[in-house]
């Protein structure tokens, strides 16, 4: 935002004024950020003002004139110019013999340094300088003056003493203009006395406001104007009318103020309107009332796909998302944004209706964004702004018409404010903020500060009872004191001490329970990776995941950057999979890997919150050496490591990704006998492994971390070694191939006494020799006592009673060892 120097000063008392490098320096210091200082009149030199004393035709070219100019003590000259905006009597700056403007000239580049100015002729005609329009002088296009944006400056005023004098002296073209960036989270600083509170609480001065009361008539606006607010995304709107309304040039110390902020100057009413937006940081605009047909002024939402001309003469389609201004017929501006082409001010205006409005920010900027159609107004409505200022700042633009004598104001206005916004009452310690800051400031000094920035202040002792003003909208909590006596008392006054902190870092049981993950799959051998959380909602057909599964049930992104990222990750498995088929592709013979990843579902809870995040741990392999129970044995080790007991793995003969009946859901039996389930492992689907490129057979496991946890034990309990001998007996049977491992296991443990002590897998056998549908199963069984040492007998006994049952419950044939 530009500010200019001697703007602010309008608004701010000091006993003594800082030099410019010292006020930007000082600002900095307060918290405001200073991108550039530069000063309007830069490398203008010896530029003159003059009167225009006559205007005649050149007598050898038909678009110059010569013109004989009044310059004062320095006599008179004659000019020559093509310019067609002059007229006799003109105040214009004359570029004399010898004299340096910044430029650049008309049609050419600018100059390093500027262009130096020489008398000469033109056509054959003497010219003794060079009257300069606004741009030779350093006037950006866009700031020009409407009346002289074309042609020479036509300078507003009478300037009828100061003939011959530098114009740079006259105008005040030597005021110093400060580009400030403003954060979003600062709305109020996007005025001039939004910036003006900053430099009196910085430099210890008094702000002082502009006036705002004047004469009116005693006819009302509500006689000329009815308002109705139709739409919520209007917060308040205030109409006033000005009667008698006089168009013409503005002075010129308005013009500046509105050059230096970077704005055209326009005309009077259009000016007056655009510098109280500037100086209060509230939109304004101003309606000719011939254009609001019925006197009737209704905020609405706009019809779909209706068509309305903006005041720049481009015809733009609405839709029913963006708010509008109608009168009785129709569109006559589109809130927040832009007014309409016919309800501009004419030349011929007599009666004007002035809006001061707040409208909703989210809503204004999407009707920005839509129209490709930015503004000074809707970059102020977009980051907020108080709707409390709507009255003062039309109350101000009331008050210049009135004093410059433009028109004749009716008493009182339309105001429509539904939900009045109240000031903020924040709680703060003068305690908390030292400590925070690191300092000993008293409260009499935080108090002084907090009041020097407009906050009232009440409470005793620690405690500090803080009334904010509705413009800052930043300040909702005890930490956004700390910020505002941390600038004000000074940043480089902080002293550099390390903060004393009284907690204790520790890791969480998530952390350290995948950290043991991670070290425990690591050392048998797996490499950790990591996929994205972003998937394409496609793979799901690849894994042959059901249509009605919980699965495809996705937190859909809003703004995907592509399909591949249009939803998030509900399991791990596919990215698995998609790692092994790299690694496959590029003729890796054998891989084992695992992931700790988040995976993400919806919040069925709270609808609206958001998404529920929690970690789950995928394990895939692949390779000749690999199997089903390579990767069962994998997740045996890290049960035993979390201390997870009493875990069954339960057959299942569809699953979806997994190969019917190579599969099983992994389950806990809690005290209560409910089977819980941790997660689910086996062989992959031939068709999933197809869909991927993959040839070889490929197991994969997926568990839910977080009941991985619920049920792990961090006691470890030690059993002293056995003192007498143990002995084992291998018992090998031929079942059906449908029977389960599981089942197999759970009849052998069921005829097992007290002295079987271990049940161990280690060998399956198909082929012909057992016959078709059949397989061979083999286990080692421990038996041992814990007080004797066992006869063959006791052993035999026990060892026979597990084969009958195998026999009978199973139908199992037992094959000679």
């Amino acid at each position: 935002m530009l500010v200019s120097i001697d703007w602010i000063k309008d608004y701010v008392k000091l006993d003594k004024w800082p030099t410019d490098k010292e006020f930007c320096d000082r600002m900095i210091m307060s918290g405001s950020n200073i991108e550039t200082i530069s000063y309007l009149g830069e490398g203008i030199e010896n530029v003159k003002i003059a009167k225009v004393l006559s205007i005649e035709k050149h007598p050898d070219a038909d678009k110059l004139v010569v013109c004989q100019m009044d310059l004062g003590k320095l006599g008179k000259l004659q000019i020559v110019t093509g310019a067609s905006n002059l007229y006799v009597g003109a105040y214009v700056p004359v570029a004399i013999d010898g004299s340096v403007v910044p430029g650049p000239l008309h049609g050419q580049p600018k100059q390093e340094g500027g262009v130096k100015i020489s008398a000469g002729e033109l056509r054959g005609v003497k010219s003794d300088g060079m009257m300069c329009g606004p741009q030779e002088l350093g006037i950006a296009d866009k700031c020009a003056p409407f009346m002289s944006k074309d042609g020479i400056w036509l300078l507003a005023g009478d300037y009828e003493d100061k003939l011959g004098e530098n114009i740079d002296d006259v105008l005040g073209l030597k005021d110093g203009v400060i580009d400030f960036e403003i954060t979003p989270n600062r709305p109020d600083c996007l005025s001039m006395i939004g910036m003006a509170r900053e430099a009196a609480a910085t430099f210890g001065g008094k702000l002082v406001y502009p006036k705002t009361d004047c004469n009116t008539l005693t006819e009302k606006s509500s006689d000329y104007i009815d308002v109705e607010v139709k739409s919520e995304l209007c917060k308040r709107y205030t109409a006033r009318v000005i009667k008698d309304v006089k168009i013409a040039q503005s002075p010129w110390w308005l013009q500046k103020k509105l050059i230096a902020a970077g704005m055209r100057p326009i005309n009077n009413i259009v000016d007056i309107t655009n510098f109280v937006m500037m100086e209060y940081g509230q939109p304004l605009h101003a309606f000719d009332i011939r254009s609001l047909a019925g006197g009737k002024i209704e905020v609405d939402v706009a019809e779909n796909g209706s068509k309305f001309t903006t005041l720049n003469g481009v015809e733009r389609t609405f839709d029913d998302n963006m708010l509008m201004i109608n009168d009785a017929n129709g569109p006559v501006a589109v809130a927040g944004v832009m007014g309409g082409l016919d309800s501009e001010i004419k030349p011929d205006t007599e009666t004007v209706v002035l809006e001061s409005a707040n409208f909703v920010g989210s809503s204004v900027r999407q009707t920005s964004k839509k129209l490709g159609l930015r503004t000074e107004a809707s970059g102020r409505y977009e980051k907020g702004i108080d709707p409390n200022l709507c009255e003062i700042a039309a109350d101000r633009v009331c008050a210049l018409i009135d004093e410059l004598g433009y028109g004749k104001v009716l008493d009182g206005s339309v105001d429509i404010y539904k939900n009045p916004e109240n000031p903020k009452v924040v709680s703060a310690r003068v305690s908390r903020i030292n400590k925070v800051l690191g300092t000993n400031i008293s409260r009499d000094e935080m108090v002084a500060i907090l009041e020097s920035l407009e906050m009232k202040v009440q409470g005793s002792g620690d405690d500090m009872i803080v009334t904010a003003p509705t413009v800052r909208q930043d300040i909702l909590q005890e930490v956004d004191f700390v910020e505002e006596i941390a600038r004000m008392y000074g940043y480089d006054k902080l002293p550099n001490t390390l903060p004393k902190l009284d907690v204790k870092a520790e890791n969480s049981l998530s952390w350290e329970t995948r950290r043991k993950i991670r070290e425990l799959l690591c050392a048998m051998g797996a490499d950790e990776i990591q996929t994205f959380s972003f998937i394409n909602q496609k793979i799901f057909d690849a894994c042959r995941i059901d249509e009605e599964s919980w699965e495809r049930d996705t937190v859909d992104i809003i703004n995907p950057m592509g399909e591949d990222t249009a939803a998030m990750r509900t399991i791990l498995t596919p990215g698995m999979l998609d790692v092994l088929a790299r690694n496959y592709s590029r003729s890796v013979d054998a891989v084992r890997v695992f992931e700790i990843g988040k995976v993400f579902s919806k919040n069925y809870i709270q609808p609206e919150g958001l998404p529920d995040e929690s970690y789950d741990l995928s394990i895939g392999i692949y390779g000749k050496d690999e199997s089903f129970f390579t990767l069962k044995g994998m997740i045996e080790c890290m049960f035993d490591m979390m201390g997870i007991k009493d875990v069954s793995y339960i057959a299942e003969p569809e699953y979806g990704v997994y190969h019917p009946g190579r599969c099983a859901r992994v389950v806990k039996v809690t005290d209560k006998g409910e089977e819980v389930e941790l997660g689910i492992m086996g062989e992959i689907h031939p068709d999933v492994a197809s869909n991927y490129g993959i040839g070889d057979k490929v197991y994969c496991g997926e568990f839910f971390i977080d009941r991985l946890i619920e049920f792990s034990s961090r006691e470890i309990q030690y059993a002293k070694p056995p003192k007498y001998p143990s002995t084992s007996r291998d018992i090998a049977m031929v079942v059906d191939e449908s029977t389960a491992v599981a089942d197999i296991e759970k009849v052998i443990k069921e005829a097992g006494t007290e002295i079987l002590r271990g049940v161990k897998l280690f060998d399956i056998y198909r082929g012909i020799q057992v016959g078709k549908g059949k397989k061979s199963v083999a286990y080692s069984l421990t038996y041992r006592h814990d007080d004797r040492t066992l006869t063959d007998v006791e052993t035999e006994e026990a060892h026979a009673k597990v084969v009958e049952a195998l026999k009978n419950n199973l139908g199992a044939s037992i094959r000679d060892n």
